[in-house]
Order: C-alpha cells, then structure tokens, then sequence
C-alpha cells in the first residue's frame, strides 16, 4: 500500500432544491389558494475520522467530491426530499486546510470525530409560503441556494508518542524492528527509509505505545532539502522525541547538532520536546580508539537530556532506555491530565 500523506481536494454540497408555484385544485373548493412546496435542503459534505485507514490513497486519483442536491417542492404544500450528505473518511490524524488561504479548518485526531465541512444549500420557498391578505395568489417560488464549494488540503500527521529520529543510516529502522514488531526495510545504505514506520511497543503493565520511525534527515530538511521536509510534520503530535545517533560517525557532535538545527529551524515547538539521545552500533565501534562513555557525556551537557549507549542489533542497552521513556511519557501524560483538570 502507498504512503500518501498529502491531498488537494474539491469539495462542493449540495444545491437546495427549488420552491415551486401550484394552487389547490380540488372540487368543491371554489377558493383553493396556493399550495406549492418548499424545495428540499442540499447534502453536506462531512469528514470523520476511522482509526482503520493509515493513508490518504482513496484521494490520490479522486480529487472532487459532491453531495446530492435537494429536490424541488412539490404540490399540496409538500417538501422537496433532501439531499443525502456526502461522508468522506480520512485517517485519525488529518488536518483539513483551507488550500486559499492555509486556514486551518478542523484536526481529526479521535476515532469517530466528525466535521461537516461543507454546508448543503438551503431550499427555496414555494409559493404557499407568500401568501397574505395583500397577496391572496402568490405567483412566484424562491430558487434553492447554491452549496459551500471548497478548495482543501489534507495533511495526514501521523499518531504517536514516541518519534525516532536521526541522520540517514543511523539505525532508526533497525531498533523499531527490534522493539516492536514492524519489519521495515533495513539496509547498510542511506536513505533506506522512504516513509514513515509505525510500531507498536508493549509498556511493563501491557499497554501499546505507538513509535514512528521517521525517514532521515538531513542538513536543510526543514527548508526542503531531502526527505526530511515532507515528514517533520509526523514528528509534531509526539510526546517524546528518540535521537538516534549514530557511534559509527566519523564527527558525532556534528551530527547532534545537525538535527538540533533542523529541529530549530521548523519549528512548532519540536526543539521544546522531551528528547533523549541514543549511541546507536555500539556492536561496531572499536573501543580502542573511541571512548563512547566520554562522548555521552559530551552529549549529555550539550542536550541536557539522558544519554544511553545501545546496540538496536545486539538489543544491548535498551532497557534502561525504554525505561527512561516510559518514565517522561508519565511525567507528561500526568501533566496533561493535571492541565485538563484545571
């Protein structure tokens, strides 16, 4: 299945039907007055989100979506049938924007949240409804209103706490196989992941916490450069940040930094988020020539967050890493909930 994460639609209600002009004709009613319909109301165009889709593919090669129109009144003052709404499903974790003017219209993030997004046209008034004592034979009916029409932009941003991120070849792939139990496409290349992964690791007391790993990034991410500017934005709903980096490299500190910058650089807050920084392939450094416990430290006062040296391969270290995760998750999911309450 393809990983599209980004859409421009057209969405358009639908057309109020029309008011109609009739008269009573029935025997034995000499003064039967007017009697047409009001036109029927025009079908909304409403998003919800189903927690079962985990792409935005169904808008890859459908771009207009249209409601029915409402049907014109009828005689004997009956109304014209409604339109039927137009339900468009999107996955949980889709912003809806206005293409024109970037506008963000609504963020569907909980399964089953709705949104009507277009509103259906109103129907036009036959003429029963005009009749008074001035105008005992109205002669005219209201046409129905047109329908919202709008341009869109759907973003999917995808829902999760944990977001793994890193250079290229730094081993974020690698450690999601072996925390959890997504296969993704692993290679001794850069650039190996070309969509997001989602996987889910199993908490101490059983519960599943969703990881995303994002493709790497690199200097310039944020401003378009490689792949990184097309999912930063899957990083934005993350509670914790994972920095992968990898022991390998050549300049470490270096490589801190680059990420660091890109954070900084997009924005949204990423740079404020709970991190934690990982010494990834461990299995491969020769410990003769690199002191990986001074380069922690290094890192350690440069971030000011935990550093862990770990072998996503081996499995060595990850232990007292996912600890340390799931103890800042708490930390914030208990600081959430107190914002809630008050």
């Amino acid at each position: 299945m393809q990983f599209i994460d980004q859409s421009v639609i057209e969405v358009e209600a639908g057309k109020g039907g029309d008011g109609i002009v009739a008269f009573r004709r029935e025997k034995y009613v000499p003064a039967g007055g007017p009697s047409g319909g009001n036109g029927g109301k025009g079908g909304s165009v409403i998003f919800v989100a189903d927690s079962n889709l985990q792409t935005l593919l169904d808008f890859r090669y459908k771009h207009l979506f249209k409601a029915e129109n409402g049907e014109r009144g009828g005689p004997n003052n009956c109304t014209g049938a409604g339109g039927k709404d137009l339900i468009i499903e999107v996955p949980c974790g889709t912003a809806v924007y206005d293409a024109g003017t970037s506008a963000l219209l609504c963020d569907l993030v909980t399964p089953g949240q709705v949104f009507r997004v277009a509103e259906g046209g109103k129907g036009g008034l036959g003429n029963q409804h005009f009749l008074s004592n001035r105008n005992r034979v109205p002669e005219y009916a209201l046409p129905g209103l047109e329908g919202e029409k709008k341009v869109l932009r759907l973003e999917l941003k995808l829902l999760a706490e944990v977001g793994i991120i890193g250079l290229p070849n730094a081993g974020k792939s690698t450690l999601i196989s072996s925390l959890s139990a997504a296969r993704p496409k692993i290679a001794d290349y850069p650039f190996t992941t070309l969509i997001p992964n989602l996987g889910v690791v199993r908490k101490p007391t059983g519960d599943g916490t969703v990881f995303a790993d994002i493709p790497g990034l690199i200097e310039g991410a944020s401003h378009g450069a490689g792949l990184g500017h097309d999912f930063l934005r899957h990083i934005e709903r993350t509670r914790v940040l994972l920095h992968l980096i990898d022991a390998t490299s050549e300049d470490v500190i270096a490589d801190f930094h680059t990420i660091q910058e890109e954070l900084k650089a997009y924005g949204r807050g990423l740079a404020k988020r709970p991190q934690i920084l990982a010494l990834n392939k461990i299995d491969a450094v020769d410990r003769e020539t690199v002191d990986l416990e001074a380069l922690a430290t290094q890192l350690n006062h440069l971030a000011l967050a935990p550093v862990f040296i770990i072998s996503a391969v081996t499995r060595t270290g990850l232990d007292p890493m996912m600890q340390e995760i799931w103890r800042i998750l708490d930390e914030v999911n208990a600081l959430e909930a107190a914002e809630v309450a008050v």
